[in-house]
């Protein structure tokens, strides 16, 4: 029997592949690539991808201009032949050790920049001696490491720690800078551009007429555009992309820079402007970042020969990519140009490229024929501005991954119901949807914090108000939510209706808030979801300061404090526009192009958002409720850039119900994290199409243990939520919710760390792993899995991403041993893979580092609101061989900026060693000795002024009586959130039970302990110690 029962569980299983595999087939085909782009369909990447300078193109330092000045700024002239501009190349050497600055401007001809990406912190330099021979400039720095300056040609080496450099810039001489001209013609260049135009349909050689549209056959009146890029007709048909003539021109001067796609045109009126320039990064086996590319973790080669290998290179152009593809370097919707040269050998070597630029960018990766891996950038304008990130001598990458913060500022501290499970759809119908949606989360004691409203739920898309038709009672609506904990989101897009009895709109007319057309002159007039629309200017602080207003309670009519928002759309999305999105030659309020600020859009917009509920937060009915602290807020954004963690949360857009698409996640969530944005996650079932109950299952189970953690559907899907797959999956879908809500001091604490330390939440093995010496099969290991992920660096998570499986390989990494925590406490060795049973019952496979303590709270309940102030469990799990371990946990009030302002937090450190458990708890302004004073500082945390004595002389210790009494500027809701006790302890690990375990509290008498123990397990539970995490104490165990 077992033998055909094997045969039809293998049958059934390649049945299931066959069918996903074909269903992902069919499916690959939902993206339209024609109305995207190639480098190909790019002049400046077509032109310089393959550029080879000649002599006379080759960049190099005049060695007379070498000079270092008084605040720490080592700068140089750059020359190439007589054609070309000298360009002003300087170098600096930021404070914080392992960060390098290179700028490259044109003096004579400025170009634009943003001036609020980095934060003023990256101003404070260190001083380093500097040498000058004939060849080369050598600056060497207190901390070991080394800039060497190559003049002939200009080549820049960074060295630490290591006999060769860790990275090599233009070490291929492909540094390239255009130069701007004014040209009037709009004319086509016949060698760039016949025959560009990305249409495959028949040509024509007349174009419909203003306000209509070819459907195939004729040209017909426009009565709207969809998401798509396509025009719609009354009669429900669809435009039909149509290919214009192009005509050659022969005269020279008449020839121009302009590019036409997709019916479009873009006449590049200041003439051409890109730059680009290559590194290497000599030590890499591998290459990672570049967010967001919905590809795998560990980039591809672009050039290469390998049957893997892409042909285009990662693109840089924020995008609504409408149902994206898998597996291409394609733009998406956000854009963050960093790239992590990471050694997995046994240095663990590590070192960061971050290329500042917001415009359109290009970058090849290529694996060089010997060892480290190359990267050439390409951006259309602005200057050249990069920053070397490396780690330190003996660390791990963990070290560099946490220094990008220090450049774009931290990802902010959320409040914990953002942290709970929300659920989306487009959309909830109306009032009596919500409650209904609501009530049922309830019955089914299923824990959620957050319900959301898509477009639908405004006045014809009006942002900022409501379809009273629908949601006639808005605020008692967001009230009963409130009545047991829960939040409510809205969504609000850029595009503003152009309606001029809409007060957005004729507000916004009125102040000149608009973005202007290709004339400077006249508002921006697009389609998106209201129809015909204008676009606000969020690269004003101005416009920025006015939209902030709009979310006063005062302001945003139908609103509450327990209201919050979603930002989406914001690439910008514009459905008639050329790729989906704006014209380059649109121009801000200041007259700056477009194409100078494009990847800046999504995060200006996403900033301005959140500063509307940070002020919101501010207001005296928010204080009121928050013992005088100001709230926080909670953004979600679909566009991004650097630095965009400091706003708030971001999703991965228009994913599907696929099997393939739940793959990709991790390797997208992980790509995002290492570039700094750690609140990331990516809509649990798919937002196309209808999962099946086991596909939402296993979305819902590894959803759970990443970051940001919500369901949502597109409206044409059927009704997904826990509910709607009936028995058993309903109970399986609650159990997966309810096990992320069991780790949410774990979440929290990851998080804070995250705010003042700038480490991500979400990690690759290689942040904290590397391969034994000469172990080359363990470093190519550590450095392809992209499947599996730690949260922080003691969690292993490994969740089932494909149908039909009961069981699944784990890898764990060398250097520590990992216990099974989901309750059989097995402990695997380092560095093997094991089988591992994973049934749709069983929770995801998640693994405990030995070593570790971490936190937990285990009683069921409706909302984070609710479970505040419960008790919590502390799971120790023992290093195998010298019987100790570690753990940390972070406390505030969970929902105000108290912690920023007026330093109301708290770190607990648990150590056990030596059979002694102790607690230490440090109280802010003071800082635990894992935070870097100088560091917080930077971050904007105003507790990082004190020295390490300081810090040492201020912590509790177990002899400290008045440790609660010296929290004087905590609030009263933080000093509860102290008093919270611990209601059990879990020892794995101990190879025989203790006898006795006594509890000692400063000013308490000694509390004998209960002990149960687990032979089977070698568990040992420690029942109700009842010790608070906001006092010190110790707990001694005797044998």
């Amino acid at each position: 029997f077992f033998f055909w029962d094997k045969i039809i569980d293998d049958t059934m299983r390649f049945i299931v592949t066959v069918v996903t595999v074909l269903a992902e087939l069919w499916f690959s085909y939902a993206v339209d690539r024609s109305k995207f782009r190639t480098c190909d369909q790019t002049r400046f990447c077509r032109v310089y991808r393959s550029y080879m300078p000649e002599n006379n193109a080759v960049y190099q330092v005049d060695s007379t201009s070498i000079a270092l000045d008084d605040t720490g700024r080592l700068g140089m002239i750059l020359k190439a032949g007589t054609e070309l501009p000298p360009l002003k190349a300087t170098v600096t050497a930021l404070a914080e050790g392992g960060i390098i600055r290179l700028r490259i401007v044109d003096e004579a001809k400025p170009r634009w920049e943003a001036s609020d990406i980095l934060l003023a912190t990256t101003e404070i330099l260190q001083a380093g001696a500097l040498a000058v021979s004939a060849h080369a400039a050598s600056w060497s720095f207190a901390d070991g490491s080394e800039v060497v300056i190559r003049f002939s040609p200009f080549r820049l080496e960074f060295f630490w720690g290591e006999p060769e450099p860790l990275i090599v810039v233009n070490g291929k001489n492909l540094l390239h800078w255009e130069v701007m001209k004014t040209l009037t013609s709009e004319t086509n260049n016949p060698k760039e551009n016949e025959n560009r135009d990305d249409d495959s349909s028949s040509p024509i050689d007349e174009e419909c007429a203003s306000g209509t549209a070819w459907d195939g056959e004729k040209c017909q009146e426009i009565t709207g555009y969809w998401e798509d890029g396509l025009a719609r007709f009354a009669d429900g048909g669809i435009e039909v992309k149509r290919t214009p003539i192009v005509t050659p021109i022969e005269k020279e001067e008449e020839i121009s820079y302009a590019e036409h796609f997709g019916g479009h045109t873009d006449n590049v009126k200041n003439g051409p402007s890109s730059i680009g320039m290559d590194l290497t990064f000599p030590y890499a086996n591998g290459v990672y970042g570049l967010a967001e590319h919905a590809s795998r973790f560990k980039l591809k080669s672009t050039k290469g020969t390998n049957q893997d290998s892409y042909q285009e290179p990662y693109r840089f152009y924020n995008l609504d990519v409408f149902e994206y593809d898998l597996d291409v370097p394609m733009a998406l919707y956000g854009s963050i140009p960093l790239a992590w040269g990471v050694n997995t050998r046994n240095d663990g070597r590590t070192v960061g490229a971050f290329w500042n630029n917001p415009s359109e960018t290009f970058v090849d990766v290529i694996e060089e024929e010997k060892d480290g891996i190359s990267l050439h950038w390409l951006s259309e304008s602005g200057v050249i501005e990069l920053f070397i990130l490396a780690s330190e001598p003996g660390t791990n990458p963990i070290t560099a991954l946490t220094k990008m913060p220090v450049l774009v500022g931290a990802q902010e501290l959320p409040p914990m119901f953002a942290l709970g499970y929300h659920q989306c759809r487009w959309n909830y119908k109306d009032e009596r949807d919500v409650a209904a949606v609501h009530a049922n989360f309830e019955m089914l004691d299923i824990p959620y914090d957050v319900l959301w409203l898509d477009i639908e739920h405004a006045d014809g898309k009006r942002y900022f108000t409501w379809d009273t038709s629908l949601f006639p009672d808005p605020i008692s609506m967001q009230t009963n939510l409130s009545r047991t904990g829960r939040k409510m989101v809205t969504i609000v897009d850029p595009h503003i209706k152009r309606d001029n009895n809409y007060y957005i709109h004729s507000e916004a007319t009125k102040l000149g808030l608009y973005i202007k057309d290709e004339s400077g002159t006249k508002d921006f007039e697009g389609w998106c979801w209201p129809g015909s629309s204008s676009y606000l200017d969020f690269t004003s602080a101005d416009v920025r300061k006015w939209w902030a207003e709009q979310f006063l309670l005062s302001s945003y009519q139908g609103s509450t404090l327990d209201l919050y928002t979603w930002n989406d759309m914001n690439e910008p999305s514009v459905f008639n526009g050329p790729e989906v999105t704006m014209s380059k030659e649109c121009q801000s309020r200041n007259g700056i192009e477009h194409r100078e600020w494009h990847n800046l859009y999504g995060m200006y917009f996403h900033r301005a958002t959140a500063e509307g509920l940070e002020l919101r937060g501010q207001s005296p009915e928010a204080r009121a409720i928050h013992n005088g602290d100001a709230a926080r807020g909670f953004v979600l954004t679909r566009s991004f850039y650097a630095g965009s963690q400091r706003w708030g949360a971001v999703w991965t857009g228009d994913n599907a119900a696929r099997w393939d698409h739940l793959q990709i996640a991790t390797p997208m969530l992980l790509s995002l994290a290492v570039c700094g944005f750690s609140f990331a996650g990516a809509d649990a079932g798919g937002f196309f199409g209808d999962p099946e109950p086991e596909l939402m299952t296993r979305w819902i189970a590894a959803a759970a243990y990443t970051p940001f953690f919500r369901g949502h559907a597109h409206h044409d899907a059927k009704r997904r939520e826990p509910w709607s797959f009936g028995e058993p999956w309903t109970s399986r879908l609650r159990a997966a919710i309810a096990d992320r809500y069991t780790w949410l001091p774990l979440f929290y604490t990851l998080f804070a760390e995250a705010r003042f330390l700038g480490s991500p939440v979400m990690r690759p093995l290689w942040a904290h792993y590397k391969a034994p010496a000469g172990d080359d099969a363990t470093a190519k290991k550590l450095a392809d899995i992209d499947d599996q992920w730690l949260l922080g660096s003691d969690l292993l998570i490994k969740p089932v991403v494909t149908p039909g499986v009961s069981t699944i390989d784990v890898y764990f990494p060398p250097g520590s041993s990992w216990f099974d925590a989901r309750g059989d406490y097995s402990l695997y060795n380092p560095g093997t893979s094991q089988r591992i049973s994973a049934t749709l019952d069983q929770a995801v496979p998640i693994f405990q580092r030995a070593g570790s303590i971490l936190p937990r709270k285990r009683r069921l309940r409706r909302s984070t609101t609710a479970m505040r102030l419960d008790p919590y469990e502390l799971t120790i799990a023992l290093d195998p061989i010298n019987k100790s371990a570690h753990g940390v946990l972070y406390l505030d009030d969970s929902s105000t900026f108290a912690f920023r302002d007026r330093d109301a937090f708290a770190w607990t450190i648990f150590s056990f060693k030596d059979n002694l458990l102790t607690c230490t708890v440090t109280l802010g302004p003071n800082l635990p000795s894992f935070i870097d004073n100088d560091r917080a500082r930077t971050l904007g945390l105003i507790g990082g002024g004190l020295s390490s004595e300081d810090r040492q002389q201020n912590s509790c210790n177990a002899n400290d009586a008045t440790c609660i009494s010296s929290t004087a500027s905590a609030t009263e809701s933080l000093d509860q959130v102290l008093k919270t006790s611990i209601e059990r302890l879990i020892i794995l690990g101990l190879d025989k039970p203790p006898t006795t375990a006594t509890l000692r509290i400063p000013d308490r008498a000694p509390q004998i302990l209960e002990l149960l123990w687990n032979p089977t397990l070698k568990k040992l539970t420690v029942r109700k110690p009842d010790a608070p995490v906001g006092r010190s104490w110790e707990i001694a165990f005797e044998f």
